[in-house]
């Protein structure tokens, strides 16, 4: 292990510590025991009501009773489907105070799609929106589901919100029929009445807890099984890389709960430590930008086209964003330009910190390395977290290869997942022993460690564009384009080609007030070429009012590449 980063040098700089003690116990333990010692805190808001930490345990507790009337043992599974809101919140950590496992489900995905998760994890229950009834009813019949438990966002409004959304919102959910075979979410917390015997269920660290769903290192969609350990010990290392972080503080939860970085990062995080979520349901960059400055946010955490879409809000211009304590992007590679404009946009806004980059994959929950305050290196991602250890091999090996190199992208620690749902061939090919003794999660992520153990994320493996038999990194050339004063935004795709093997396009989204014609593609080419080798120049640029997002914000640049094969298809034709 020459090259791996053993002991974080920056503990001495800015006191954070290479080790952690870790809590024992399940996640609903973490939070219970974060509660007793501030009971009246504030937990969460959402849309302008606020419960304590105090109400937050009473709830779940009753939603856990809950579910243990209605036949949920340990070990069962339970799919949630949810945005952002407090049933959600409750049923998350009822299902691990019962000893189930959480399947967390985007509540937008097709029909195919959910009926797909819920037999890939075999739930038996799934809570949802009364809008997404129709949809589950209609592929209940192909799966194992017993119960169907809806929620209403109404419930959890204050009386005034609440009159507005009906008046709104709300006439245009299609009604349940009364004799619908489900069971409303305030019915079921009623049931909690029935439940007269032990409904807590002791649950150790290693447990599995929770399945979240990824593409993972092969493209194919897989359950990712993680554990209270995992969760718990995130939570314990995003406070300690965090130091200026105080109970109170507020986390602007616009993530989504079905997704590691939502989940990880800004709800459990802060719930096990005592900070206070700003739970954030349906995510728009206006709504984002109105409870930055109504709540006064601490901290937020997104995806770069995030940071992107707030730089375009005319509502932001005189923000005061005194408040931040610290802004962090993953989830996607965040361009150096971009960086530099919103870090500027942070300083003109009163804030007195910059962005601060981190990596991770959802096989170790979400972020597992992390730019340390003050000391951003250019183009890096940070350094690991504590009691997390990274290495750079030779793709497809066990290799380390020198610092300055090329290769895969390799970690362990305690966040790291305990595997593929019953996918043990892939488990295998990801988790592997290396001659350390330790187990390695491969991500299928290029990179290079310098060193002083920063690291820089290259792209994937399988997104690099081979043209001519040269390697092409897209965030290399998206960089590029990113940095010139027409473009704000761009994303890079491999086209395949009889000779090339792949040609390079482009595609630009271009800042207010600059024609998309032939001269100012000509310039972005002629750009290009002073800074982009012969072979990996983009062919062409096509312009974009907005380029696709993924349902959690990151460019969908599958969708392009998509879209350029459907054309190629229809000219053949």
């Amino acid at each position: 292990m020459e090259n791996a980063v053993k002991t974080p040098w920056y503990k001495f700089l800015n006191g954070v510590p290479a080790h952690l003690d870790y809590f024992q116990g399940s996640m609903f333990d973490k939070v219970s025991w974060i509660a007793e010692k501030y009971p009246d805190n504030i937990a969460f808001d959402f849309m302008g009501k606020s419960t304590s930490y105090k109400k937050f345990i009473k709830k779940t507790e009753m939603c856990a009773k809950a579910l243990k009337t209605i036949g949920i043992r340990e070990g069962d599974c339970v799919t949630i489907a949810m945005p952002n809101c407090p049933q959600a919140i409750y049923m998350f950590y009822a299902v691990n105070l019962v000893g189930g496992i959480a399947s967390m489900v985007h509540p937008l995905s097709s029909e195919k799609e959910i009926e797909f998760y819920l037999n890939e994890s075999k739930s038996i229950t799934i809570i949802t929106l009364d809008q997404f009834y129709g949809k589950v009813e209609r592929i209940r019949k192909n799966t194992s589901v017993v119960n169907v438990i809806i929620a209403k966002i109404k419930d959890e409004l204050a009386q005034p919100l609440k009159t507005g959304f009906m008046l709104t919102e709300g006439r245009k959910i299609a009604r349940i029929p009364d004799d619908a075979p489900v069971i409303m979410w305030n019915d079921f917390m009623k049931l909690s009445k029935c439940c007269f015997y032990n409904y807590k269920v002791e649950r150790k660290s290693e447990d599995p807890a929770v399945i979240l769903y990824s593409g993972g290192t092969t493209g194919t969609t897989k359950g990712i099984v993680l554990t209270n350990a995992n969760f718990n010990a995130l939570s314990q290392q995003i406070i300690a890389t965090n130091p200026m972080f105080a109970p109170g503080d507020k986390m602007l939860a616009a993530m989504p709960v079905f997704h590691g970085f939502g989940l990880g990062v800004c709800i459990h995080s802060m719930l096990a430590s005592g900070g206070r979520c700003v739970l954030v349901p349906r995510f728009t960059a206006k709504s984002y930008s109105k409870l930055i400055t109504k709540y006064k946010c601490n901290f937020m955490a997104g995806v770069p086209t995030l940071y992107e879409a707030l730089l375009r809000l005319p509502n932001m211009k005189k923000a005061d964003l005194s408040h931040l304590k610290g802004v962090f992007s993953g989830g996607d590679s965040l361009s150096i330009e971009l960086k530099k404009r919103f870090d500027a946009f942070l300083k003109e806004h009163k804030a007195t910190i910059q962005v601060r980059e981190g990596y991770g994959t959802t096989e170790c929950v979400t972020a597992s390395c992390l730019t340390p305050t003050g000391l951003a290196k250019e183009g890096s991602i940070g350094i690991p977290f504590p009691d997390t250890y990274y290495k750079i091999v030779k793709p497809g090996t066990i290799d380390e290869v020198p610092y300055g190199e090329e290769g895969e992208i390799t970690l362990s620690g305690p966040t790291v997942m305990a595997c593929y749902y019953n996918k043990p061939e892939e488990t295998a090919n990801t988790l592997r022993k290396h001659a350390d003794g330790r187990i390695w999660l491969h991500t299928g992520d290029l990179g290079t460690m310098d060193e002083d153990g920063y690291i820089y994320f290259k792209g994937r493996i399988k997104r690099m564009i081979i043209t001519s038999g040269y390697n092409v990194y897209p965030a290399q050339l998206e960089n590029i384009l990113d940095a010139h004063d027409f473009v704000h935004m761009s994303c890079i795709i491999g086209v395949p080609d009889p000779y090339k093997i792949q040609k390079v396009k482009a595609f630009v989204m271009l800042k207010p007030g600059v024609a998309p014609n032939d001269e100012t593609k000509q310039t972005l080419l002629d750009y290009c070429r002073k800074y982009i080798a012969k072979y990996a120049m983009p062919y062409d640029i096509e312009f974009r009012d907005e380029l696709p997002k993924t349902l959690v914000g990151k460019v969908a640049y599958r969708v392009l590449e998509e879209e350029e094969a459907k054309k190629r298809e229809e000219q053949k034709g």
